[in-house]
């Protein structure tokens, strides 16, 4: 099997007990990763770093990078991606959890699809414990079907993938935008026909807050969801009704609906 790395990021606002399962979901692994680069985005709280010197001490493919300021998911997600050494890459977030066999099912998939730069998987919700699950999120499988899902949402769940680094690179990596990074690079891959793939099985079980389908709006999020629906339209990705018809949905859902009802619309079409 090939080397790989695993990028991962923490920030002031972690827990350290989220964070440590997170870590460890990635070394106890059926195929466990040749690298781990982490991110320490800004200074993070005491308990996290004393968590962060001892995982030094004692797992020898860990690399740290302590930045002195936040710098933000795209600007955190590109550090890594630049330090890491292999070709191949994972993404992981600091309080999910990765099944035993995630890396083995993403690698497999690489040598039967040589021609993929990008590959996910499904993902499940829990709120306290992995078996307490409140949703999952379904993502087309082949390429042509993610190309076509992206005109109207995100295809790809961003704390499953793993991706081929030069590919990433081609592209710009991870900019900037506000709550959308990943889905603006996997738009930049769609426009340089780079291919994707989703593995139909569950890769990652996603952390979520009680009321985080809830807070999934507001007119700062609204922009910059519209400014990509305006970046899709003008670089000929979508039509002009695709258009309107994707930002007014938006507007409806992330403004004008009132929190609860966003979040019992989010749940009943947007998770199965």
């Amino acid at each position: 099997m090939k080397s790989f790395t695993v990028c991962m990021s923490v920030y002031k606002n972690d827990k350290a007990d989220d964070f440590i399962q997170a870590f460890y979901s990635i070394c106890n692994q059926t195929l466990p990763p040749a690298e781990v680069i982490l991110v320490e985005d800004g200074p993070v709280r005491e308990d996290i770093e004393k968590e962060i010197i001892n995982l030094e001490q004692t797992i020898p493919c860990l690399k740290v990078i302590r930045l002195r300021h936040n710098i933000g998911h795209a600007g955190a997600r590109q550090t890594a991606l630049e330090a890491a050494t292999n070709e191949f890459v994972a993404i992981m977030d600091s309080d999910d959890l990765s099944v035993r066999n995630r890396f083995e099912l993403q690698l497999k998939m690489f040598d039967k699809h040589p021609e993929v730069s990008v590959i996910g998987g499904l993902i499940r919700e829990f709120v306290d414990t992995p078996e307490n699950i409140v949703g999952e999120r379904r993502v087309p499988e082949n390429d042509v079907d993610i190309k076509s899902y992206l005109k109207g949402r995100c295809p790809m769940n961003l704390v499953t993938v793993m991706y081929r680094k030069s590919d990433i690179q081609k592209v710009g990596g991870f900019i900037d935008w506000y709550c959308e990074e990943d889905y603006y690079l996997w738009i930049r891959l769609a426009q340089n026909n780079f291919q994707f793939y989703n593995i139909q099985e569950n890769l990652v079980n996603v952390r979520v807050g009680k009321e985080m389908y809830s807070r999934r709006g507001g007119w700062r999020y609204f922009k910059s969801e519209a400014r990509l629906q305006w970046y899709m339209f003008r670089n000929k990705i979508i039509g002009f009704p695709r258009y309107v018809f994707n930002t007014v949905g938006r507007f409806a859902v992330q403004v004008a609906m009132p929190n609860k009802v966003r979040g019992f619309v989010f749940k009943k079409l947007f998770r199965k």
